[in-house]
């Protein structure tokens, strides 16, 4: 009779164990701050059309781990287009070979451009595009004119050939450094930073932009994949979409580090429609 009345104590003592065991990977914000789950994030994906902007941290694997189940569960539902920051657009050709299966996964990394942690981050999101039958679009400007154009300023692309022309956004570039993300670019670089730093930036921001409405179509989603400065506070590429599309329907997802996962802090609010909070200790991908 005693173990019965035992039982439930123990049971009771387990469970705040247990509790006090727990240690999640991360926690979901809405823009104001309010804790949100992931379904109710997934069930607002699902509702709003047209473009979704997930900003990662790039060497996160819980913000990795998060762009393949959110492609994954939207692709049940929907039709999608994936696209990526880490994929130039000159590379276009051989990603499209290696979707069609023309080339494989080795020839895919000695051909095109791709970064050092593409196989574990970035090659599940290619390959279930592949096994789907999704389209791919690599939407970066070439690194080689970012360069460019950090160097010299946007015009020296004005001599471009045509053919090359091809891979970035039409000129001129649209522009506007009082852009509050652009001066910040400004402030953390010091001494370093310039006019046509920023530029090489907005470079990217409206190639990304220019790609992603000239593959979006009708009854379909855009997911794009890229460094959440990019997306941040709906500018970067964001503020191009929205100069060049403004009646798309655009949500933002962004990736932070925190210490603790319970609160959001301040400097977050509004970064983005939802933001994942990772816990700071998490490792990283390289």
């Amino acid at each position: 009779m005693r173990a019965l009345y035992l039982f439930p104590l123990v049971i009771f003592f387990v469970s705040i164990q247990l509790i006090a065991q727990d240690k999640p990977a991360y926690a979901l914000f809405d823009s104001s701050g309010k804790p949100t789950t992931y379904q109710a994030m997934l069930d607002t994906l699902n509702n709003r059309k047209d473009v979704i902007l997930f900003g990662e941290m790039h060497d996160n694997p819980i913000a990795h781990w998060l762009e393949l189940e959110v492609t994954q569960d939207l692709a049940s539902t929907k039709t999608l287009i994936l696209g990526a920051e880490m994929i130039e657009a000159d590379n276009q050709k051989q990603l499209n070979a290696y979707l069609s299966d023309s080339i494989n996964l080795k020839q895919l990394d000695s051909t095109a451009r791709l970064w050092v942690n593409h196989k574990t981050d970035y090659q599940p999101l290619v390959d279930f595009a592949k096994n789907n039958s999704l389209q791919f679009i690599a939407t970066n400007v070439p690194r080689r004119y970012a360069s460019m154009v950090y160097k010299e300023g946007f015009e020296v692309l004005d001599s471009l050939p045509s053919e090359e022309k091809e891979w970035i956004a039409p000129l001129p570039i649209a522009f506007d450094p009082e852009l509050p993300r652009y001066q910040e670019i400004l402030k953390m670089m010091g001494d370093h930073g310039s006019p046509k730093l920023v530029m090489a930036q907005a470079i990217k921001d409206a190639t990304m932009a220019h790609f992603i409405l000239q593959n979006i179509e009708e009854n379909k989603v855009f997911i794009h994949y890229n460094g959440s400065f990019h997306s941040d506070f709906h500018e970067g590429i964001l503020w191009y979409l929205k100069n060049g599309a403004p009646k798309l329907n655009y949500t933002t997802i962004t990736s932070v580090a925190q210490k603790d996962l319970d609160t959001l802090e301040e400097a977050y609010l509004n970064q983005a429609d939802f933001i994942i909070v990772i816990d700071e200790d998490m490792t990283k991908t390289y």
